[in-house]
């Protein structure tokens, strides 16, 4: 038996996300800039020799077949590996909040079992099984900041100035999960946004664009719109991330006084333990770059 332990699979964050058009199979386009940052699951996993893939949940328990499960089988079918995998999984990134735990998780377990199963697939064909699991996952694979247009599929590197990778950043999640079906389908939503470009976002990062599904989102659950509400007085900015529901804020100096070392929903006056909040950092690049990517 092989394995591999405490792996890492963080969450994400769009600073903007502009839907620009639809596809002929309704597939919406999208432009985004994607950023990893350091609320993270752990999974330790460990090959099998009977085939089984098995997934043990650590914190609160996950649907039967979650993106984990999934991914696992996808490789193992698409390989034709003999071998199986035990997926211990310590969720700890919330999920129906637009932070891209699932699909973080999918991705971190193909780049594990690639090289537990010794498959040394490449990257680009690593990718290509991920998009079929998620748009989001072939990011996640990549590893490092990106303008991300297309479906999720088309991934250019950004290099992200100073300012925003040092910049701490406050993310609240309120109890409600939006499904991303529902938002997608929304009279509410904008589907004609005018196309970016890498230099209009890097001249303002912080404020450039909007979340195009944050409309939907708000009308969808009006959770949404207080958290973001909540956000906006207490940090002076707030954005939804993804599909929603959570939220995030610039934490800049000249709003909080002090040099803020921890964000609770209680800071923001919220008592009820189903919110979940964490004062986040982004990363340069993803946990397991170097020491599992191909």
């Amino acid at each position: 038996m092989s394995s591999l332990t405490d792996l890492a699979a963080p969450a994400k964050l769009n600073l903007f996300l502009h839907v620009t058009g639809r596809r002929d199979d309704g597939y919406h386009l999208l432009q985004s800039v994607f950023i990893l940052i350091d609320w993270a699951d752990t999974l330790h996993i460990e090959t099998r020799d009977d085939g089984q893939i098995r997934r043990h949940d650590l914190g609160p328990a996950l649907p039967k077949q979650d993106l984990c499960i999934q991914a696992a089988q996808l490789l193992q079918a698409q390989s034709g590996t003999s071998l199986g995998c035990d997926i211990n999984i310590d969720k700890k990134v919330p999920w129906g909040a637009g932070l891209g735990g699932g699909s973080s998780d999918a991705a971190t377990v193909l780049m594990a079992l690639n090289k537990l199963w010794n498959l040394n697939w490449s990257s680009a064909r690593l990718e290509q099984l991920g998009l079929q699991l998620g748009a989001d996952v072939p990011f996640f694979l990549r590893g490092r900041p990106a303008w991300v247009e297309g479906i999720g599929e088309i991934i250019t590197p950004i290099q992200l100035p100073d300012e925003v990778l040092k910049t701490p950043l406050a993310v609240l999640k309120p109890p409600v999960a939006v499904p991303t079906p529902a938002i997608f389908t929304s009279p509410f939503l904008k589907r004609d946004t005018k196309h970016a470009i890498v230099e209009d976002f890097l001249a303002a990062p912080k404020r450039f664009g909007r979340n195009d599904l944050q409309a939907p989102a708000e009308h969808y659950s009006s959770q949404v719109a207080q958290a973001l509400g909540i956000m906006q007085n207490r940090f002076g900015n707030s954005r939804m991330t993804g599909s929603g529901s959570a939220v995030f804020s610039w934490v800049e100096p000249e709003a909080t006084q002090t040099t803020l070392q921890s964000f609770e929903p209680a800071d923001v006056g919220l008592t009820d333990s189903a919110w979940v909040g964490r004062l986040c950092c982004g990363l340069v690049q993803h946990p397991l770059l170097d020491c599992l990517a191909v």
